[in-house]
């Protein structure tokens, strides 16, 4: 099955991104109503820090910064991304990279929804029931627009989504349409 993918913006309105300081890709594509979940040391499975495929040289092991250069892990249904595949989460202002596989998005991908589970935390410290609870506040209530085939340069908070030696949650990291799931904002321009 397959998303409805449309052309993320007219070229009128690409003008108007570009003359507020944002260069979009001209091939870039929005996918709305994809479920955002995270996903951790704690609640992999098995638990501990190892992918199902390995991307951009990590071997295995998830991790990343949210760059473009530096991707953020994510999981997903196989087939509903490319391997390794990056994509921009405006909800994050992070880049994320196809590297694992994910229970729940698998049957949600059969019955026809989008899903990604985003990595957080460290690659080699657990940080156990407190990751998962702050998993569970950076979860949107409502599905999200992501962004394939994104320009490398988009706007991204690097920022750790949890950090298990202070025990800090990212949730004041995340932007736009928390309850909307089929918008978001970009420095004041609603896509």
């Amino acid at each position: 099955m397959k998303l409805q993918i449309s052309t993320l913006l007219p070229s009128f309105t690409l003008a108007r991104l570009g003359s507020a300081g944002i260069v979009m890709n001209p091939a870039s594509s929005s996918v709305t109503s994809v479920e955002h979940t995270f996903y951790g040391f704690p609640d992999n499975d098995p638990p501990g820090a190892a992918t199902a495929y390995n991307c951009g040289g990590r071997n295995f092991i998830a991790g990343g910064k949210g760059t473009h250069d530096s991707p953020l892990s994510m999981a997903s249904a196989p087939g509903e991304f490319n391997l390794c595949e990056v994509i921009y989460v405006p909800y994050l202002k992070k880049y994320v990279r196809l590297e694992d596989t994910c229970a729940q998005c698998i049957d949600d991908w059969k019955s026809g929804k989008g899903h990604i589970d985003m990595w957080t935390g460290s690659s080699t410290q657990n940080g156990g029931q407190q990751q998962i609870e702050c998993e569970n506040a950076l979860t949107p209530d409502k599905a999200q627009t992501i962004i394939r085939d994104p320009d490398p340069n988009l706007e991204v908070d690097a920022a750790a989504l949890y950090d298990p030696g202070t025990g800090a949650c990212g949730t004041s990291h995340t932007y736009g349409a928390r309850e909307s799931s089929h918008r978001f904002e970009v420095q004041g321009f609603e896509l």
